[in-house]
């Protein structure tokens, strides 16, 4: 693995003096890539390979924090990748706090925030990080992620509110693009939002000093939302470049069980608590609710239709009954 810009080979191709290569190696970096891994070994070597081969001008350190991992990725880094910086958790302690131990060591101006379910095209960080550069009160920018086949996913998000959680997202997204972008819409400008998806996104370094690294309460969802609120609040943007391309292997590294769930609905009700007040927030606990009950009935009903025999709508009844099961536990 290299560094885009070496100051070694820099210093020898100009005949610099060792002070000069000295200089140079204690300049800031562009980027700081922060990747946190959990049992995905072979996904975070393509992950690695993508960012040493389209990240050509700009000097980067990659930092991985690995969350206890038990596939032998800490041992790969260390002998496929001994310039990448290894954090190595003794314990799983989720996306945010994770990260947060890449920003407390980072030497780099942004943070660029990527999955081991992601690989960079070519360009895309660097793009990424031009945009930043132009516009100074960005404090997170990300790009648009693309499926294995080349189609566009959703990139971007709303805050949690009682509108999004009472309607269809997808009909706000068809009957308000300009306050609801998706990817239904062929953006070619950059264009500000509310919230980045968090499987690849650059986050000012100097935003993160003023506002606040990520809230560690959240374990895997809602950790970029939350932070982005918050930038909102302190003034600061949040955007997409459309032309940076990142294709993502959606859900590779966390699955869709009823355990990743259930996090879900638990991100999703402190972020509604943490930001809202009491009523609203017991309003918006029971549009959730009562939606799920209705997901739960609609597929109780196709289970039946079809007697049993599609396996992937018993999967579904079964997550949805250990969801209501939780939510009457009182555990959110």
């Amino acid at each position: 693995m290299r560094n885009s810009v070496n100051c070694k080979e820099q210093a020898a191709a100009r005949a610099e003096t060792p002070a000069a290569e000295e200089s140079c190696k204690t300049m800031p970096m562009d980027i700081s890539f922060i990747i946190v891994n959990w049992n995905t070994r072979d996904l975070l070597r393509d992950c690695l390979d993508s960012i040493d081969k389209t990240v050509n001008a700009l000097s980067y350190e990659i930092i991985v924090v690995d969350n206890a991992s038990t596939d032998g990725s800490v041992d790969m880094l260390s002998q496929k990748y001994p310039r990448v910086k290894t954090i190595a958790n003794s314990e799983n302690r989720g996306f945010g706090a994770a990260n947060n131990q890449g920003f407390a060591v980072m030497k780099g101006k942004y943070a660029l925030l990527i999955n081991t379910d992601a690989v960079l095209t070519e360009g895309a960080a660097g793009k990424l990080w031009s945009f930043a550069e132009a516009n100074p009160r960005a404090a997170i920018v990300c790009g648009q992620l693309l499926n294995a086949d080349g189609s566009k996913q959703n990139s971007v998000a709303a805050f949690p509110t009682l509108l999004t959680l009472c309607l269809n997202t997808s009909l706000l997204e068809y009957l308000f693009p300009g306050r609801y972008p998706s990817k239904r819409y062929d953006h070619r400008e950059p264009l500000e939002v509310e919230s980045a998806i968090g499987a690849c996104m650059m986050v000012r370094g100097q935003a993160l000093k003023e506002v606040s690294f990520f809230d560690e309460r959240y374990f895997f969802f809602f950790e970029e939302t939350d932070l982005a609120f918050a930038m909102k609040r302190a003034g600061w943007s949040v955007c997409q470049v459309p032309d940076a391309l990142i294709y993502h292997f959606q859900g590779k590294s966390i699955g869709h069980n009823a355990k990743s769930r259930i996090e879900f609905y638990r991100s999703r009700y402190q972020f509604l608590r943490k930001w809202h007040g009491s009523a609203y927030y017991r309003a918006a606990a029971a549009v959730i609710f009562l939606r799920l009950l209705a997901d739960a009935l609609l597929n109780a009903a196709g289970v039946v239709f079809t007697l049993g025999l599609s396996k992937n709508l018993r999967r579904k009844l079964a997550v949805y009954t250990q969801l209501i099961r939780w939510h009457f536990e009182g555990k959110r």
